[in-house]
């Protein structure tokens, strides 16, 4: 008996087969076997998999009406017959409209290729039975189709309304039923939400909310009603503006606390009401070329590598299977513009992380008061990520001098006490840290020893070398010649970031004030601008 064959094996007949056919009876019946294995296991109608099947031979990307007609040798008005067949396998989610106010266009989605790769069927994910965090999961992904114009507003809505319903077992889906909301407000909302659990964002933006209205009169009657204050999820005391030193910013907007204790509870998700970091999703970051002497270098890939996604899944098996510790903290030390927040940046993309963000002079300036709430409140909501998130995001803390310098052995003043005890939690958020955690600091001298034991992976960030400072005025400055790169380079012992900001300063001079008759002489006089501040600078001659 012949095995059957693969998936792949049977669209590949049925594509040869379809070519011209006019889908007669007669290519209907021989391709039969083909079909009917395709159609039995999507759950699908013959007619369907055959136009399934040429939609993956003519995209998988940009397929139009078209594209099937010219393939199938079929008229206009006889493919438009097959609209409803389309419609059934984007519900299926075999297909997707690439936008959907307009129908005429779709792709197959990345996950039905993917699983055609491995001989399997896409499943679509269940939809009742769910517990909170895999209702949230649906969402997240609507929610990417929504921003991707792969679904509007309505059909969201609609999606979300049922799966609220099919849920009532949930919690989360119990409580926003009592609200009886209409489409419209239920969708903000679920944004509100969505935005909190999933993005990590309690800082929403009207320009956040404008996808969730198919027209453009429905979202400008809404934006008036919340900087008014008088939408209906303000008056039923869900969302509230952001204050920034007491004062209300009726352009931002958040879910309130009862809101957050009410809808999220099976989350347990700690918020408060101070932003104490931002997150860099890795796809926003730029790439951007880093020189270093060799060394540091050869450290950096290291630490690349190792945070690679199936290296980390690998280590981090290992070392929990051992007993070990399977947070990775790492310190990058050095002076000024060396680079270091600039390469954990670099790391992120080239890993596919994203970051965590912690300015560390905003949170010490919050420190009064509810200081120990506050930094706690900053881990759990890592931990948040850490769990909500394919890649655990890293968590960094930049210019961290201030909080991982040497405690102070006899504390007496209430803010020396305070800091001590800061850096008390962090030491013990270290020793607990499931995910990466990278801090960046100039006086390496001063550091703790408490924290140094609790960093695995320590870089010394220095300035470059003759040969990476030349290399980075040509990066940076293209139309520089190379002999004159190599000149400013070894009279002026610069950072990258200082030889950036000399680059910034022409590029501004260029656009005012045009081309310099003489650009090396130029550059040479905003290298003396930059160095007046460091008096190690060391001078050669031009």
């Amino acid at each position: 008996m012949r095995p059957l064959p693969t998936l792949l094996q049977a669209i590949e007949r049925v594509v040869e087969t379809a070519r011209d056919s006019k889908l007669s009876d007669r290519f209907m019946l021989k391709a039969a076997p083909e079909i009917g294995l395709l159609a039995d296991r999507y759950g699908i109608t013959e007619r369907q998999a055959v136009l399934f099947c040429v939609c993956m031979e003519k995209g998988p990307r940009h397929v139009d009406y078209d594209d099937l007609a010219n393939y199938l040798d079929v008229s206009q008005i006889k493919i438009l017959s097959y609209a409803s067949d389309i419609d059934a396998l984007v519900r299926r989610r075999m297909l997707r409209y690439r936008d959907a106010n307009d129908e005429d266009t779709f792709d197959v989605p990345i996950p039905v290729i993917k699983a055609l790769k491995h001989n399997e069927v896409y499943e679509l994910p269940p939809r009742t039975g769910l517990n909170c965090a895999e209702v949230f999961e649906l969402l997240d992904q609507w929610f990417e189709d929504l921003d991707n114009d792969a679904i509007n507003a309505k059909e969201m809505a609609e999606e979300a309304k049922n799966l609220l319903d099919d849920n009532q077992q949930v919690a989360f889906a119990k409580h926003v039923k009592e609200y009886y909301l209409n489409e419209e407000d239920l969708l903000m909302l679920l944004a509100f939400c969505h935005l909190l659990v999933n993005k990590g964002d309690d800082d929403v933006r009207i320009r956040q909310l404008e996808d969730l209205f198919e027209r453009k009169c429905e979202f400008i009657s809404a934006k008036a009603r919340l900087q008014n204050g008088e939408h209906k999820l303000m008056t039923k005391k869900l969302i509230e503006y952001r204050c920034e030193d007491g004062i209300a910013d009726n352009t931002r907007y958040k879910l309130t606390e009862s809101a957050k204790r009410i809808l999220l509870e099976e989350l347990n998700i700690h918020t408060t009401d101070e932003h104490l970091a931002d997150v860099v999703k890795a796809g926003k970051l730029t790439s951007k070329q880093l020189f270093f002497p060799k060394d540091i270098e050869r450290q950096v890939d290291e630490l690349t590598s190792l945070l690679s996604p199936e290296k980390y899944d690998e280590i981090h098996q290992r070392m929990k299977q051992t007993g070990f510790r399977t947070g990775f903290a790492c310190l990058f030390y050095g002076g000024p513009g060396t680079g270091k927040t600039e390469t954990v940046y670099q790391l992120a993309r080239q890993t596919g992380r994203d970051i965590m963000v912690v300015e560390v002079p905003r949170i010490k300036s919050k420190w009064v008061g509810d200081s120990e709430k506050n930094i706690k409140a900053l881990f759990d909501r890592y931990r948040e990520l850490v769990k909500r998130t394919k890649l655990a995001p890293i968590l960094l803390f930049n210019e961290a001098d201030a909080i991982i310098g040497k405690r102070k052995s006899e504390a007496e003043s209430a803010v020396d006490k305070m800091e001590n005890s800061i850096q008390n939690i962090i030491l013990q958020e270290m020793e607990n840290l499931d995910g990466i955690m990278i801090a960046t600091t100039n006086l390496q001298q001063n550091l703790d020893s408490a924290f140094e034991r609790r960093f695995l992976y320590k870089i010394k960030f220095e300035k470059p070398s003759v040969e990476a400072r030349s290399n980075i005025w040509q990066s940076m400055i293209p139309e520089l010649e190379r002999a004159d790169a190599r000149k400013l380079a070894e009279k002026y012992n610069l950072s990258g970031g200082q030889i950036e900001n000399v680059a910034r300063k022409h590029s501004i001079s260029t656009i005012l004030h045009g081309k310099p008759s003489d650009l090396a002489e130029t550059l040479s006089a905003y290298c003396s601008q930059e160095q007046i501040a460091d008096k190690s600078l060391r001078k050669i001659g031009f």
